[in-house]
């Protein structure tokens, strides 16, 4: 009998511990900087809140590089040596994270790519909004409304994304598909042009600035890469006494709530939907899947995105582009409330029709 016992407490203590290694499962979720507000904001609560549900017992850490890719390098190195069992990874420099994806891969710690891609080493999987489809909604829009001015040349500044990263080159690749004719034809002049390094918004404002005075205030549009740039130039604006509708902004990406108001104000033309949401919640499935050993889901790849290493396989998510004309589909989709859209601008049109 006492040897019945005994074994039971083996078995049991050996069950306990069965549960505690799986309730010890650690996943770090490392973000790239906090001048993009939406991944401490959103992208990470939303990811958060996905793993609870689909993986309760997993603790995560959210960590921030604060722009600062030697910061990230360390904090890779950090979570393998704290028995990370997974790293979900916006790099803060896509050209400079190669070592970390090197540390990673020698201490068999998987990899998954959130959003921003990674270049030189192992991935599992890339979790991103189809970037060319992207750069082809800003086109397309700022090809619209340039075809819509009585005026030749147009004069454009483009305020592109920062130099390397995949997104930044699909960015650019699907906007020149519709502003290369208007370029070649006449149309479009561009009289400035600047990459923005990490996205930095009082970069894009300083590049905005500089060009409005190089070119004495005569610059018709505007043309960024996400919400980030686009602000760079509404602040810009803003500086120099212009008012809304005297310039032409467009490019925006993200619809971070800041843009939304200028989008109802007229400062701002679009803003390219991505739903955070699904693409946390995607991440969350990966993630899972890879904890369970069971690789990336094959039903959820649709492309791949060769990072110099490696294609990795990649989960492009759907995009929409987002006017005041169709404001409300933030709403609908659950993203913002137009009572977080429309704090401070009560008095817009858009507003006081929707609140």
């Amino acid at each position: 009998m006492k040897g019945l016992l005994t074994a039971f407490l083996v078995s049991t203590a050996a069950l306990a511990g069965a549960v505690h290694a799986q309730a010890a499962e650690k996943v770090f979720f490392l973000l790239p900087n906090t001048t993009t507000i939406r991944f401490e904001s959103r992208d990470a609560p939303f990811f958060v809140a996905a793993m609870n549900e689909m993986r309760p017992d997993a603790q995560i850490t959210v960590q921030n590089a604060q722009g600062d890719p030697q910061q990230q390098q360390k904090q890779i190195e950090d979570a393998i040596t704290q028995g990370a069992n997974l790293i979900l990874l916006t790099s803060a420099d896509a050209n400079l994270v190669a070592g970390g994806l090197a540390a990673a891969q020698a201490a068999g710690v998987p990899v998954v790519l959130y959003d921003h891609d990674a270049v030189g080493g192992k991935a599992e999987a890339h979790v991103v909004f189809d970037s060319l489809a992207v750069g082809q909604a800003q086109g397309k829009r700022a090809a619209e409304l340039i075809g819509k001015m009585d005026k030749t040349p147009v004069k454009v500044a483009r305020v592109k994304g920062n130099q390397g990263e995949y997104g930044t080159g699909q960015y650019e690749k699907g906007q020149n598909e519709f502003l290369k004719p208007l370029i070649d034809s006449g149309k479009v002049k561009v009289v400035c042009e600047q990459y923005t390094q990490n996205w930095d918004p009082t970069l894009a404002q300083s590049f905005a600035e500089d060009c409005l005075t190089k070119n004495g205030g005569d610059v018709d549009v505007f043309i960024g890469m996400n919400d980030g740039t686009t602000g760079g130039s509404v602040a810009a604006l803003l500086s120099q006494g212009f008012k809304p509708g005297d310039k032409l902004v467009t490019g925006g990406q993200d619809a971070t709530v800041e843009a939304l108001r200028y989008v109802a104000q007229g400062w701002q033309d679009n803003s390219v939907l991505k739903d955070l949401k699904v693409e946390a919640t995607e991440a969350a499935k990966v993630a899972t899947a890879v904890l369970d050993g069971k690789g990336v889901p094959a039903d959820l790849v649709n492309g791949k995105v060769n990072n110099q290493y490696m294609d990795v396989p990649a989960i492009l998510l759907p995009v929409e582009n987002i006017t005041k004309d169709n404001l409300g589909e933030v709403v609908k989709k659950g993203v913002w409330t137009w009572k977080e859209i429309c704090q401070g601008i009560e008095t817009t049109e858009v507003c006081k029709a929707n609140m």
